[in-house]
This record gives C-alpha cells, structure tokens and sequence, in this order.
C-alpha cells in the first residue's frame, strides 16, 4: 500500500509565468471536472475548469486573449489555453458560485470587460489546434457533426449554435448523418446552472426548453437522409431525449440513460410524448418516466431505446462509429430505407402533427416554470448549488401515452409572454 498525501490546492496552481501549455493543461485536466484550479482573475479567487490548447493566439503569460462559445483563452509561457469553466468561491460573495460559461462568469465580475469574440470554427483544418465544441466533417456521404459540451449540459446558445450546425449539415450532400461527440457525455438536456445564476430562472427555463425542442424537432423533420445518434457518454432528459429523435441510436456499451425528468420536478419536453412510446411502447414508456431509473446501455437495447452496442473503449469509440456509419451509407436497401422513413414520418403528422405535442408538453412545463412554488425550483437550487433538496411534493403521474395530451392552451413560443 502505498500512502498519497491530499492534493491540495497549492500543489494545483498554474504558474502562468514560467509553466509551459502542456504543464498548464496537465494540471487543469487533473482538477476537472472537480475540484477545478484554483486561481485568480481580475482580483477574483476562482476556479478553473477544462483546457484546450490553442496553437495562433499569444500574449503575456497569464494575460486573457480572447473568448468564444463561453470560454476564454488565456495566454501561457509558450502559447495560450482556452478554459470553458469557471467557478467563483463560496466565500466570495459571489451570488452563483458554481460552474458556468467562463466569459459569463467574467462579464458578470466586470461589465466593461472587453475581449474579442472569435467565432468557433464549424470545419476545423487538421493542423489546427484550437478549441471548438461543435465540429463538422464530412468523408463521402457520411457527415459527422460532433459536439462536446462541459457536464453535457446545454444553454439556450449551445442549444442555437447546434442547431445551426445542424442546419448547416443539412446543405451537405450526405447519405448519413451521425450526431454526437467523441467520449464523455452526449447530453443531459438544458443547462441548470445558467439557469440558476439568470435573473429569471422561471424565463431563462423557458427559452432554454425552446432552444431545446427547435433542435429536437429539426432532427425529427430530417426525411432526406438517415440520421444516427452516437453516444460515446451519458444521455440524460432532453439529451436523452435528442438521441432517440434519430432514426437510429448507437450506444457504448458503457453508457448510462435516463429518458426522465422526474427527480427535477419537471413533466419533460422534447417530444417525449411522441418519440418514447414510439420507441418502447406505452407501457414501457410510462414505466422509464414513472420510476424515473438509469437504464444501462445492455438494458436500453434490450427494450428499444438503443438500436445498436458499439464494444469499443472511450477512446476508440468514434472511429468505430465512423467505420459503421461508413457502411450504413453503402448499403444497398439505403434509399428505400430513407424513402420508408420519409413516408412514415409523413403518415405520422396526418395522424398527428408534431406541433400538437410540443404544445401540449409545453404547456406543462410553462406552468412549472412559472409557479414559483413548484418542486422544480427548489430541486434546480439544490442540485445545483449541492445542498439538500428536502423532500418535494410528489408529481402528478405521466398521462397515458396512448391518449392525446390535453390541457389548458399555454404559450409555446420562446417569446410569448407569460
């Protein structure tokens, strides 16, 4: 047996003056996703989280270079790293200390901040080593659209610039489109902590949801080609939710789901109400959302929530999926596959539009939102800010999925007034 000391946070910090990138990295990649590296930034105590080199940007070790998509890139001894996360101190008096957008938690330290905003690269040349959550690339028919973002969680900005991406993929001549990222979460649906730290959570719940669903139902109205849901990590409520709207979802064999929003308090959204009992059946469907359990990957083949297990380490899991997909896009039934997902898809709406279930599911979650006396809120603080949560106010059941959901008519745009 060997005896390893504490790793305290003295042995954490970053010397930005004499540390070169790859030291930097090593220690912020040792401390995330907890406890972080603990530093300072304009006069502030705060913690650090994740790293990315950047290969272009240079300034004075330690000087903040610029931002994008939330992070910011700070300058080291031989080049610079992007750092996605920060997270303020507990005693510092900040009113939300816990992780978030790195550039949110600066703007909102100093208003005047003025770091130049560099968009993400959608289509990363492959010499370039910088940071970007969202990627596109194409090899013969096969597009990949990959994105990875901290704790798997997703803002309304994440959720927009996704679905521009995807908008984007689409223009793409393409057989096959494979949706996911290369290790570690897929996605666990909208962004708590932003939420938490927004003016009005109740609003900043609204628009992320809707963000959120825009996404969704762009994948659902997808006809022209097949789409595959990678998942190399966790899938959790609306990112859960996101992969089973395509038409095929292919797993790790390692990974964990929860197709619920229960434990938050919340009825759920994302054309739960369509995609679930499509997928399992109603009375499968209304146990994973009753019960509200992770479901291993084993398990959500066996019942229908996964289509394929790829066998494949963390760090070998996309090429597989590329190799896969490769062969999916070859296959010889495609077209009367894609033309058979066209006319289903078609038969569906007649039956019943995709509007009348994101409506009626956002009805639900409007009067959640909005009710300041919800268990959601409560549930949100303390999931967020790690404190007990108390015992919340049991949920009214699931409605049968058999039946058309109905209610009282409520706002089902991200704008509409409360």
């Amino acid at each position: 047996v060997v005896w390893r000391d504490p790793f305290r946070q003295q042995r954490r910090r970053v010397d930005w003056a004499h540390d070169d990138t790859a030291t930097v990295l090593r220690k912020l990649r040792g401390a995330d996703s907890r406890p972080g590296v603990l530093d300072e930034l304009l006069g502030r105590e705060l913690f650090l989280h994740g790293g990315h080199p950047e290969d272009e940007l240079r300034g004075r070790p330690g000087e903040l270079l610029a931002r994008r998509a939330g992070a910011v890139c700070r300058a080291t001894r031989d080049g610079a790293v992007w750092i996605p996360e920060l997270r303020p101190r507990k005693n510092s008096g900040d009113p939300a200390p816990f992780r978030r957008p790195a550039a949110a938690v600066l703007a909102a330290l100093d208003p005047g901040l003025e770091l130049p905003d560099i968009p993400a690269p959608l289509e990363l040349p492959q010499d370039r080593c910088t940071y970007t959550d969202i990627r596109y690339r194409q090899h013969g028919d096969v597009g990949l659209l990959s994105f990875s973002f901290p704790g798997g969680a997703m803002s309304t900005d994440q959720c927009r610039r996704l679905l521009a991406a995807y908008e984007h993929a689409l223009t793409r001549p393409t057989r096959v489109l494979v949706l996911g990222g290369p290790r570690d979460f897929f996605s666990n649906g909208i962004h708590l902590n932003v939420i938490e730290a927004a003016a009005d959570p109740g609003q900043e719940s609204w628009v992320n949801l809707n963000a959120m669903d825009d996404l969704v139902e762009a994948v659902l109205r997808t006809t022209d080609r097949l789409v595959v849901a990678a998942l190399a990590g966790n899938a959790a409520a609306g990112g859960a939710l996101l992969a089973l709207a395509a038409d095929q979802v292919w797993s790790r064999t390692g990974t964990v789901l929860n197709p619920h929003y229960r434990r938050m308090g919340l009825y759920g959204s994302e054309f739960w109400t369509y995609t679930l009992p499509r997928r399992v059946g109603e009375d499968e469907a209304r146990r994973l959302t009753e019960e509200a359990l992770p479901v291993s990957a084993a398990n959500a083949e066996r019942i229908g929530l996964v289509d394929r297990l790829v066998p494949a380490a963390p760090g070998e899991f996309a090429a597989a999926v590329e190799r896969l997909a490769a062969t999916l896009a070859a296959a010889p039934d495609l077209d009367r596959r894609i033309a058979a997902k066209a006319s289903a898809r078609a038969a569906d709406e007649r039956h019943r539009p995709l509007a009348t279930y994101r409506r009626a599911e956002l009805t639900r979650m409007h009067a959640l939102f909005f009710d300041p006396h919800a268990p959601y809120h409560a549930l949100r603080t303390a999931f967020v800010r790690k404190t007990p949560s108390g015992s919340p106010r049991p949920l009214a059941a699931p409605p049968d999925p058999r039946q058309p959901l109905t209610g009282r008519t409520g706002p089902a745009e991200a704008g509409a007034p409360r």
